[in-house]
């Protein structure tokens, strides 16, 4: 369990998403952790450290009523530290759902992610699913 190769910490990162297994899932993020969540809604921008991943991730979960979710769609592609995995992520909240795909990047130094770039297919649906950023 100890492999640090780019493609075995990412399927282990959204395996344990997908498990609801938060504690796995924050021991594979770096201290320093960089996020960057597209858009222009309320979770737009640059969110840091563990800290930053927890509110933004809560703050979904609560806005969604813990409907979100996030699935792999594909197998994991690696250039050096850098891997891009295909996914899918739906939620409803208040009348409106989302499910679009999108492509999330994760960049991954010495067995831990130190950045993630994420990137949907549809920016302005996503942007009103989430409404606007305060």
């Amino acid at each position: 369990m100890n492999d640090q190769n780019p493609a075995a910490v990412a399927t282990r990162y959204f395996d344990a998403l997908a498990a609801g297994d938060l504690a796995t899932v924050t021991s594979l993020l770096n201290p320093g952790l960089v996020w960057h969540q597209p858009g222009a809604n309320r979770f737009s921008g640059t969110h840091t450290g563990l800290a930053g991943f927890e509110e933004l991730i809560g703050g979904m979960m609560q806005v969604s009523g813990g409907t979100f979710q996030l699935s792999v769609t594909g197998a994991p592609m690696v250039n050096g530290e850098k891997v891009a995995v295909p996914v899918r992520f739906q939620a409803r909240r208040e009348g409106h759902e989302m499910d679009m795909g999108g492509i999330d990047l994760l960049t991954v130094r010495d067995g831990t992610i130190v950045e993630v770039h994420l990137f949907s297919a549809d920016g302005p649906a996503e942007d009103r699913f989430w409404g606007a950023a305060g």
